[in-house]
């Protein structure tokens, strides 16, 4: 299940449905990030976050897609905040079910790193310089590549 929303999560929550309805599953693997305080050029006081509605879905869609190509996997959950959020506040969770534990876990890592570089979603950090789009970083689309020639299944 995807969600792009402006509300909070709870993880608790999040974890409990993911569980529940794990199928057997052996393993949940979940994945929380919070805005930081800091980038490249130095202290962040919050950011925000725009989306292309109907396509950011679609996007994160197909990155579920590919990761069951690759993984044998149970359940999937998304949500990712838009919006304005504050420094150390939830702004993405990933959670997955499967059988074993490092499908799980390779997964989780799959799904973000195709996250940050495919999904239609757009940052502006606001710092001491004031507000800054911010680019898709060379790490992130090495951490995307890799996965390219990675087929675990």
């Amino acid at each position: 299940m995807i969600s792009v929303q402006t509300e909070d999560f709870d993880h608790f929550l999040e974890y409990q449905q993911l569980k529940n309805n794990a199928d057997g599953d052996g393993a949940v693997v979940t994945f929380t990030g919070l805005v930081r305080d800091f980038n490249d050029d130095g202290c962040v006081s919050a950011i925000h976050l725009e989306h292309y509605p109907g396509m950011t879905e679609k996007a994160l869609m197909m990155i579920c897609s590919k990761a069951r190509e690759k993984w044998a996997l149970g359940q999937i959950r998304i949500i990712h905040r838009i919006g304005h959020i504050g420094v150390n506040e939830q702004i993405v969770f990933v959670g997955v079910t499967s059988k074993h534990r490092q499908a799980a876990f390779e997964s989780t890592q799959f799904i973000m790193d195709y996250l940050k570089t495919q999904a239609p979603l757009w940052k502006q950090e606001n710092s001491r310089k004031g507000a800054i789009w911010v680019a898709a970083k060379g790490s992130d689309k090495q951490a995307t590549e890799k996965w390219e020639n990675n087929s675990p299944k």
